[in-house]
């Protein structure tokens, strides 16, 4: 049996495809580009595979004060005595939802009569210094209409109530009410990597803070690539005193530390997270701008140029549709050491307390408010979203790194590629 080795037609192959035919050669590259893509996965599905879903993952219970990763306590579910709110899907995939329930974490109950009596959970080995809670069964599983109180017939054993929204009266055994608390209202609740210092699930706001890192990332680089483009073709392209001018504001801003820059502007326009977009933003630009500048200023006496000149096209269509596409592959790789600095940013501006405000689970809020633990035995606080962060902004650069080398089309197909 013979077999044919295949072959290549490099000269048929798009530019696309060989680039990703190069990049796919390094592997480096191609881990930190599927750890980007699990990231990404992870902040669209959002609040849908978190273990809190409420707002910002900010359900807090202060006596599950640090726990440690694999804690569980049990919980008892009262419902709310108001409508019910249903949440659609996309509306919980990215705002989470309010709950409808009330939760108790209780170390024992016991049933009384009409009453179910909680154990509160304070926290200690030993439970020492509970509080003890009295819940009517019917309260704890239906919305009970407070117009009407609840009738309790001792003959038959029976609770009569209303409902809000429902006019007819219900009418529901004890036994029957406190097998459906046992089933479904009395739960055991497990937190995977444990509790923060505000006793919310670790694991909840480290999935929803991978949202606000690549948020900010993807914000602040398609501002900076706008403004960079901008100014950097018409200065490359212009050249003369609109140059100058340019290069002068570019020179000036970059003179300027960055994350001084980025504080001074956060505080002109206020904290938040919406202010971080556009503050992180407006002071990444300059490298965009440097480098579409210089390689405008190689590329616009080139042939093609001058014969667009020469059929009568405007500047602007040479500049968008003849010069930019020749360019755009260092932009490319600027653009992903420009998510990598925007995380970074980020979460050195949250750590300082002027970046995203709390209840927003930023990583590096997490890692401020738990850093007084690392010398203490609950170092992992502060390490995790301190590793997500490594993990990500590491990943943002093996991909810069193996673009800036796919797209070097003076490179050999046989030429070795770091990481192979």
């Amino acid at each position: 049996m013979f077999f044919k080795k295949k072959t290549i037609d490099f000269e048929s192959e798009s530019l696309s495809v060989q680039t990703w035919r190069r990049f796919k050669r390094n592997k480096l590259s191609l881990l930190g580009l599927w750890v980007i893509g699990f990231s990404c996965i992870i902040s669209i599905l959002g609040y849908l595979i978190t273990p809190d879903k409420t707002p910002y993952a900010n359900d807090q219970k202060p006596e599950l004060h640090i726990k440690a990763p694999g804690f569980n306590v049990k919980m008892l579910a009262v419902l709310k005595n108001e409508e019910r709110t249903t949440t659609g899907f996309f509306s919980t995939m990215f705002f989470g939802k309010a709950e409808n329930f009330s939760y108790y974490t209780i170390h024992d109950y016991k049933f009384v009569g009409k009453n179910i009596i909680v154990e509160e959970y304070t926290g200690n080995v030993d439970n020492k210094g509970a509080t003890f809670s009295t819940f009517n069964i019917a309260d704890v599983i239906y919305a009970i209409d407070t117009k009407y109180p609840v009738q309790y017939d001792s003959i038959n054993n029976q609770l009569s109530f209303h409902e809000i929204g429902n006019n007819s009266t219900i009418t529901k055994s004890i036994s029957e009410l406190q097998a459906t608390i046992k089933e479904d209202n009395i739960t055991t609740k497990t937190f995977i990597l444990g509790t923060d210092l505000l006793g919310r699930d670790l694991l909840s706001r480290l999935i929803i803070g991978t949202r606000i890192s690549l948020s900010v990332g993807l914000v602040s680089v398609i501002i900076s690539i706008f403004i960079g483009i901008l100014l950097g073709a018409i200065a490359g392209y212009y050249r003369g005193k609109t140059d100058s001018a340019i290069m002068w504001l570019i020179n000036v801003v970059w003179s300027i530390p960055t994350l001084l820059l980025v504080i001074a502007i956060t505080l002109v326009l206020g904290k938040g997270i919406l202010q971080v977009f556009i503050a992180v933003g407006l002071t990444m630009w300059i490298e965009v701008a440097r480098i579409v500048r210089g390689q405008i200023l190689s590329i616009r006496e080139k042939e093609f140029v001058e014969a667009g000149r020469a059929l009568g096209f405007k500047n602007m269509r040479i500049i968008l549709h003849h010069i930019l596409p020749n360019v755009m592959g260092p932009v490319v790789v600027m653009a992903a050491s420009n998510f990598a600095s925007a995380i970074l940013t980020e979460a050195s501006l949250s750590f300082l307390g002027i970046g995203a405000q709390p209840p927003v689970p930023s990583w590096g809020e997490m890692v401020s408010s738990h850093h007084g633990y690392i010398l203490m035995d609950k170092a992992y606080l502060a390490f995790l979203p301190g590793i997500a962060i490594m993990l990500l902004v590491l990943a943002f650069m093996l991909v810069g790194n193996g673009l800036r080398d796919a797209l070097d089309t003076r490179s050999l197909d046989d030429k070795p590629i770091a990481g192979t």
